[in-house]
């Protein structure tokens, strides 16, 4: 009789683990519309279920604006009395640009909520939950905690560390080249691996680019998705003594989003002064080796709420990201093609690495094709 009382309660664990699960992906699913609408806050989803249906759904869509717990409280109305709240993260406890969640949770009558991840600022980490426990609501913790913390990398890395998330993203032929002899390199990627770098883009608050290829490919590094009006990143150029043009297409953006431009003493005062006049941002770091020091550049971007840089090169500047160990994660577009040739740049210059035992390392590799490319992405200092 124990045996079967046993097995029946383990059949029924086993049936609201999987409910659990199936509606905290229906969360996870939702939160990604928030993707580049919400830095640096994280993106959020919450489902409210009464007798097994949702009755009530929402998500953080914007910065500044309710999250995603209000949202679903809204649609749920008077059905979110007794029912179950799903939530990828946990429900704040203080007030910022909106009041606390997890007092609005309790005002509402939920009797349960499901988290999947607590919040990692330390500052307010476990608060929410305290108040929910203290109000007589059950708290079920951990539910996906993987997929959302994957989710919510970018914000995981800039909350707890006030830096931003770092991606380092490259395109290549075969054979690691991401040019000709001659220098030409457009286009390497396909047309569908290019479409999906602009919606890449979007989700990013800011790209940087080294002075080399600012000059060399006169890019404009904005986002240009049909039939979609979304912004593009915020722009950054590493340049230490201060080479760029002052006609370059990319300051015919400044109109629609800032431009940064990264230089160290060795910067003309007169060209400072002009580009700043034009309405660029000027960020002076001491010189390191006479370049940009690069942790002294991410601090700053950290303290004005950069939450994220997608890094699109050239060979130089991701080599010298790579070597300091600023590099959160790698994704490299593969075109079937070969150029070869000696003088034929690589993805990563510099001056290299001497012994394979002094290698980056990467993980939890992962790809995927898009279009005829095959794009390879990974996690650095996770050794």
């Amino acid at each position: 009789m124990e045996i079967f009382l046993f097995a029946c309660k383990f059949i029924k664990f086993k049936e609201v683990f999987k409910l659990n699960e199936a509606f905290m992906k229906r969360a996870l699913e939702i939160a990604e519309k928030g993707s580049g609408y919400v830095n640096p806050n994280p993106m959020v989803g919450a489902v409210i279920v009464k007798d097994n249906k949702i009755v009530g759904e929402g998500y953080h869509e914007k910065f500044g604006g309710n999250h995603a717990e209000v949202n679903a409280l809204n649609m749920a109305g008077k059905d979110a009395e007794g029912s179950e709240l799903y939530v990828t993260l946990e429900p704040c406890s203080h007030y910022g640009k909106t009041p606390p969640c997890a007092l609005a949770v309790v005002k509402a009558g939920i009797k349960r909520v499901i988290i999947a991840m607590e919040d990692p600022n330390p500052l307010v980490s476990t608060k929410g939950i305290k108040i929910l426990k203290e109000n007589g609501i059950e708290v079920i913790t951990g539910v996906m905690k993987k997929e959302s913390e994957k989710l919510n990398e970018v914000f995981i890395k800039y909350i707890t560390t006030k830096r931003p998330f770092i991606t380092m993203k490259m395109a290549s032929t075969l054979d690691g080249k991401i040019c000709t002899v001659s220098g030409e390199s457009r286009w390497i990627s396909g047309q569908t691996s290019r479409k999906y770098v602009h919606h890449l883009r979007s989700k990013y608050m800011s790209i940087m680019v080294g002075v080399g290829t600012a000059i060399n490919d006169n890019p404009l590094l904005t986002t240009r998705i049909e039939g979609e009006n979304v912004r593009s990143p915020i722009a950054i150029i590493v340049d230490s003594k201060l080479r760029v043009p002052k006609d370059l297409r990319i300051f015919n953006t400044l109109q629609e989003r800032k431009i940064i431009i990264a230089t160290t003493e060795y910067a003309d005062k007169n060209k400072e002064n002009e580009l700043i006049n034009m309405g660029v941002s000027i960020i002076k770091t001491p010189n390191k080796n006479g370049r940009v020091n690069l942790d002294y550049l991410l601090d700053e971007l950290g303290k004005i709420g950069i939450d994220s840089v997608l890094l699109e090169g050239g060979s130089e500047l991701n080599f010298s990201f790579i070597k300091e160990e600023n590099i959160d994660k790698i994704m490299c577009f593969i075109a079937p093609m070969i150029v070869g040739g000696e003088k034929a740049k690589g993805a990563v210059g510099g001056k290299g690495i001497e012994k394979l035992k002094d290698s980056i390392k990467i993980y939890d590799m992962d790809s995927e094709k898009i279009g005829e490319d095959i794009l390879v992405s990974g996690y650095l200092n996770r050794g």
